[in-house]
């Protein structure tokens, strides 16, 4: 008797001190972006990316439709990609509920030093922003890879095999293409593909459910354009007057 009550003591003593597993924290989209730095992004265009995307994150359009969601919250995380095995974790995942915590984000984004500048892996890049969704601290019914970039896949494995395995994973991924003024001397057509490289994301890249490809035509745009992008994965709804392809 002394035995079973001690050994009964022994259980309720491990299970009364065992830690207690949260839940993940809800948010109405888990958003990566991942944004192209590879050789043919020279730096006016990688500051272009990282100044247009700090700054869209806070504007106030993008705030309110963060805060008019059912959780009133996003989570984003920054990567950067370019050759194949060359994409790193900028900014990790980071809730963002408003505009003190959107201004982190942004002023954490400047500060960082650029990671690469290889070749162009799209595939690479959807593959490892696909691989950061398990590891999210945060847990949401939509899940969207934001893709920007200049040129097309050059390198790795065949990108729409990688878009169709994301797709499978009921993830959308959308693109943001940095047109080119001046195509590449040596491969004019990795910026300035027969179609134009709209199409060639529409056609490769991107998909899933109200999928969009968005034009950066020239540098005053950019920022525009990222705004009315990221307000359209946050609402799940397209901005009057962007410049869509479905």
């Amino acid at each position: 008797m002394r035995r079973w009550l001690c050994c009964a003591f022994l259980l309720v003593a491990f299970f009364g001190y065992a830690p207690v597993t949260h839940a993940a924290e809800k948010v109405d989209l888990l958003l990566v972006l991942a944004s192209d730095v590879s050789r043919s992004v020279d730096a006016e265009k990688f500051k272009l990316q990282r100044e247009g995307y700090a700054a869209a994150i806070s504007d106030k359009r993008v705030i309110d439709a963060i805060t008019a969601g059912r959780n009133k919250r996003i989570a984003v995380l920054f990567l950067e990609w370019s050759g194949p095995g060359n994409q790193k974790v900028v900014i990790d995942w980071m809730p963002i509920d408003g505009p003190k915590a959107a201004q982190a984000f942004g002023d954490k984004l400047m500060e960082l030093p650029r990671a690469f500048a290889d070749r162009t892996s799209i595939a690479g890049g959807i593959d490892f922003a696909v691989a950061q969704f398990p590891r999210a601290p945060f847990t949401a019914e939509r899940q969207t890879i934001d893709v920007s970039g200049d040129g097309t896949n050059n390198a790795g494995r065949d990108v729409g095999q990688a878009r169709n395995e994301a797709l499978a994973l009921g993830i959308v991924i959308n693109g943001l293409v940095i047109l080119s003024d001046r195509p590449l001397p040596w491969n004019p057509e990795h910026t300035n593909p027969p179609g134009g490289l709209a199409n060639y994301y529409r056609d490769n890249v991107t998909g899933g459910p109200g999928s969009f490809v968005m034009e950066a035509k020239n540098f005053d745009s950019f920022g525009e354009a990222i705004i009315k992008k990221m307000i359209a994965e946050i609402a799940d709804a397209t901005m009057p007057g962007a410049t869509i392809l479905r």
